[in-house]
């Protein structure tokens, strides 16, 4: 009973603050297409979260509209206004539900940015959860997925996490029951590559017929579904983007062979890198690849992840 002496329930208090973890993304295989009539890709990409997290908390405002800050990786570099997609979710979930955009939203960044892991994708699939909840709206799937979709390519995954095939532009996605874990030596470099500058050089190499279309993801599929060896796995990685990263970046090419050498089982950059993911055959053979990595030099950073893990809304 409560102190009113009434009978009846209290109402349960809003929440004021709710904050929610988010993993990188990386693609064990990334098949790019030829640039299609409306610009964009075709993709046939397995993709995989892996346990790098950004944390978005979203509190609620003294004021109208939405508040940015950022700590950790990117701060001070990153927007904090309209070009930063964390900033449209939010507005995105209060259009959705009809509500008032009172929100400070921090991110709390330790996905390494501009590397091919998603970390802005992660940010705005954390910041779509965590302001649904904090405002108590309710999003089905389907709309949270549509939400997300319109927020970029990598964004519908990154809500959900584990291992999903993607096609079309990345964002039509079929899960798939990998059993793992996998573990991986994640290596960022001192540079970046944009993506849209990584698709232009994908293109320019295939006109010089340098490079091909790999669509085919069923070995890789049926490898993570059966729980593979490390070292089964490490002849099935593919990026079609590798390439046109090295291209770009040669010294991509350097830390990739001292990782090699150091005795990672594969070396494979992430995405549009310049993220350079090595392939360890558990933990313990992680942590010291890692630390020979780290000796070599070339790494800006060197990090321990293993994947599959769950994303912000599994």
């Amino acid at each position: 009973m409560n102190e009113s002496g009434s009978g009846q329930t209290a109402p349960a208090a809003r929440s004021t603050s709710v904050s929610v973890d988010v993993p990188a993304k990386i693609n064990p295989h990334l098949g790019v297409g030829d640039a299609r009539a409306d610009g964009f890709h075709a993709l046939s990409t397995v993709y995989q979260a892996i346990s790098l997290y950004d944390t978005v908390t979203a509190e609620r405002g003294d004021e109208s509209g939405v508040k940015l800050t950022i700590s950790g990786e990117g701060a001070g570099v990153l927007p904090t206004g309209e070009d930063n997609l964390a900033v449209k979710a939010a507005k995105l979930v209060a259009i959705y539900g009809g509500v008032e955009p009172d929100v400070r939203i921090h991110l709390n960044k330790r996905i390494p940015i501009a590397g091919g892991l998603a970390g802005g994708s992660a940010d705005a699939a954390g910041t779509l959860v965590a302001c649904a909840r904090l405002w108590e709206v309710e999003i089905g799937d389907a709309e949270l997925h549509r939400l997300a979709a319109g927020l970029g390519s990598d964004v519908p995954f990154c809500l959900k996490g584990g291992t999903a095939v993607g096609s079309g532009r990345g964002e039509e996605l079929t899960r798939v029951a990998a059993k793992g874990p996998w573990h991986w030596v994640v290596a960022t470099t001192d540079t970046q590559i944009s993506t849209p500058e990584c698709f232009k050089e994908v293109d320019r190499l295939r006109e010089d017929g340098i490079g091909r279309f790999s669509s085919d993801v069923d070995a890789i599929v049926r490898a993570f579904e059966s729980g593979v060896g490390a070292d089964k796995l490490a002849h099935l990685l593919v990026n079609d983007m590798e390439a046109a990263a090295v291209s770009l970046r040669p010294q991509l090419a350097s830390l990739m062979h001292g990782g090699l050498e150091e005795g990672a089982l594969a070396a494979h950059v992430s995405g549009s890198g310049p993220t350079v993911l090595f392939l360890a055959s558990d933990v313990k053979h992680a942590v010291a690849l890692a630390r020979r990595i780290r000796m070599r030099g070339g790494a800006r950073s060197v990090h321990i992840a293993e994947g599959p893990v769950a994303g912000p809304a599994a």
